[in-house]
């Protein structure tokens, strides 16, 4: 998910602290630095990348995605426990910080074609051989979409390709209207909570969302467990929170959820679904689409199910029933900090969640694991005599998956303290094999360009920077080329929402990032029971060397914010960005 917004307003809450040049430093220097204490940052820099560890990472991952650890689930709590233990003994001054959130788990559903045949979906993801984790059943979430309202509605089916607002004037121009019918849209091209959003705004009565396999199926690649592609089984479960609206816990928007804070009705949440929605699977998607008539579906709208795509409505009805428990639970944001030496008022905060939908290998240990051999190593470096300038935070959040829960409810709970003196936010998530994505504040564009540049490729001895070029230099159409080429600096994408970034950006005004590897791993597990260890280990970053690259680069970038000798802010590219 991403929602556009000015880049300019990360610098906003920090103009008072010390702003460098809009000039790049001396040849051979860091941003920031003078080239005495650039000298002295690069050792300790060096020492630091040195040790992040692959085999650590894959024992960690294993551990930590070994169960099912949704929000209120037992082993999110374990996990939560183990990680401030890794914090601890890394020489962390770590707690837990625990919030009560609004959490809504299924307790019926039911999608079944009742005209002209019928056709009940299974709505469930069977084990697969040879994969110890997926067979988990009695501890995995149902598949299902949190924070749909609680509906029973039988209508005609719409088939309205990925449900946004060029898909309803498609309709419109064919005179077909979605008026008191149930749609089904194919995930892609928004994210999911558009959907349902755009299909009650136009009428409808009810929402599904299936993974079609020119998507992320068969058309793709094989399908695990031959491959990495999602098997016809495999459901994409998600929220579908109005966040736009705003994130976070439902019931204390603006507010951090402790036990004692002020919460809204139920029925005052202006973030729930108009309409119930469900996810389904291609396989069960088939028989309702091929059961739909009228006109023939565009041909950018077919997809690659062995069916005519049509369009309806009609004559397919369908029956949908959504009802859930809807309960609070506690989460647990496990916070460790390092107090800088000189500059403790000065924060820099770094995190990634550790709650997942199912057992959530690629998302989110990956980013996960990665970010626990920066906590090591940083301790490792403690040891050796580093000190950091400036207060650094690290925080392994709790969750995200159904709305940036806790980054958001930490964010609301400390916002004035994080207005005062947080320097940046950098956030990961999911981190696999191929390229870094960087995306984030203009205002730390030609920072973090910096840092890529001193970051080793794992694969090919280049710097990620360099390797970032060459592909953006091929994906470029020839009119971009010329501006890669003779730009110093890499363009990095402006940040809107969808993930633990949001709150930091978009509430209190703390420049941020949010980095990652991958592009060379193909994926069709998200949001899955299938997203797991042994998924992992054989289709994403088999060795974990793009994991260690993750660390270095994070951990660096880190490094280098908390060190400087003036914060590494730098507006020329973002005046160059926002000229354009």
């Amino acid at each position: 998910m991403r929602f556009l917004s000015l880049p300019f307003l990360a610098s906003l809450g920090v103009l008072a602290v010390p702003l460098v040049a809009a000039s790049p430093p001396p040849s051979g220097d860091i941003l920031g630095f003078t080239p005495a204490s650039s000298r002295i940052q690069r050792d300790w820099e060096n020492k630091f990348r040195a040790l992040p560890d692959p085999a650590h990472m894959r024992a960690d991952m294993k551990l930590l995605s070994a169960r099912p650890h949704h929000v209120g689930s037992p082993y999110d709590k374990q996990n939560a426990e183990w990680i401030l233990k890794q914090f601890k003994d890394a020489g962390w001054d770590a707690h837990i910080e625990t919030f009560n959130v609004l959490f809504p788990t299924p307790k019926q559903r039911l999608v079944e074609l009742v005209g002209p045949t019928h056709f009940t979906a299974k709505l469930q993801e069977p084990p697969v051989p040879g994969d110890p984790t997926s067979s988990q059943t009695s501890e995995q979430l149902p598949t299902y979409n949190a924070y749909s309202i609680d509906g029973d509605v039988t209508g005609p089916l719409v088939y309205v390709n990925y449900g946004i607002p060029a898909d309803y004037d498609e309709l419109e121009k064919r005179g077909i209207s979605v008026k008191g019918a149930i749609v089904i849209a194919r995930y892609g091209q928004s994210w999911r909570g558009i959907k349902p959003k755009v299909a009650a705004e136009h009428g409808a009565i009810g929402c599904l969302i299936y993974s079609d396999p020119g998507d992320d199926g068969y058309n793709q690649g094989d399908v695990f467990p031959k491959g990495a592609m999602r098997p016809a089984d495999g459901v994409q479960r998600g929220s579908v929170m109005d966040m736009p609206t705003y994130p976070g816990d439902p019931l204390t928007p603006g507010v951090g959820a402790t036990k004692d804070a002020k919460r809204l009705a139920l029925k005052d949440v202006k973030v729930f679904t108009k309409i119930p929605v469900l996810p389904i699977s291609y396989g069960d998607a088939k028989p309702l689409l091929a059961a739909i008539g009228g006109q023939v579906a565009p041909r950018d709208w077919r997809g690659a199910l062995p069916l005519t795509y049509k369009l309806g409505p009609g004559p397919a009805r369908v029956h949908l029933v959504v009802k859930s428990n809807w309960d609070i639970k506690p989460i647990y944001d496990v916070i460790g900090q390092l107090r800088g030496s000189s500059s403790p008022d000065e924060w820099v905060v770094r995190g990634n969640h550790h709650d997942a939908w199912v057992n959530g290998a690629d998302d989110p240990i990956a980013g996960q694991v990665a970010l626990l051999e920066e906590v090591r190593a940083m301790g490792a470096l403690v040891k050796q005599g580093w000190h950091p300038k400036r207060t650094i935070i690290y925080a392994a959040w709790d969750g995200e998956e159904p709305g940036l829960l806790g980054s958001t409810e930490w964010a609301e709970a400390h916002a004035t303290e994080l207005a005062a003196h947080a320097v940046a936010y950098l956030n990961s998530d999911t981190n696999g094999r191929g390229y870094l994505g960087v995306s984030g504040s203009h205002v730390l564009e030609k920072f973090i360009n910096g840092v890529m540049r001193d970051i080793t490729d794992p694969e090919t001895g280049a710097s990620v920077e360099s390797r970032s070029r060459a592909r953006s230099l091929v994906r470029a159409s020839a009119a971009t080329r010329k501006d890669i080429r003779s730009r110093a600096d890499l363009h990095i994408g402006a940040l809107g929402s969808g993930s633990d970034y949001t709150a930091f950006l978009q509430h209190v005004g703390v420049p941020s990032m949010n980095l990652g590897f991958g592009g060379e791993d193909q994926g069709g597990v998200y949001h899955s029971v299938y997203d797991d260890f042994y998924w992992y280990t054989h289709f994403s970053d088999t060795s974990f060397v793009y994991g260690k690259a993750l660390a270095q680069t994070a951990g660096t970038a880190v490094m280098r914010l908390a060190d400087a000798d003036v914060i590494p802010y730098d507006f020329t590219d973002l005046a160059q960005t926002v000229g354009t």
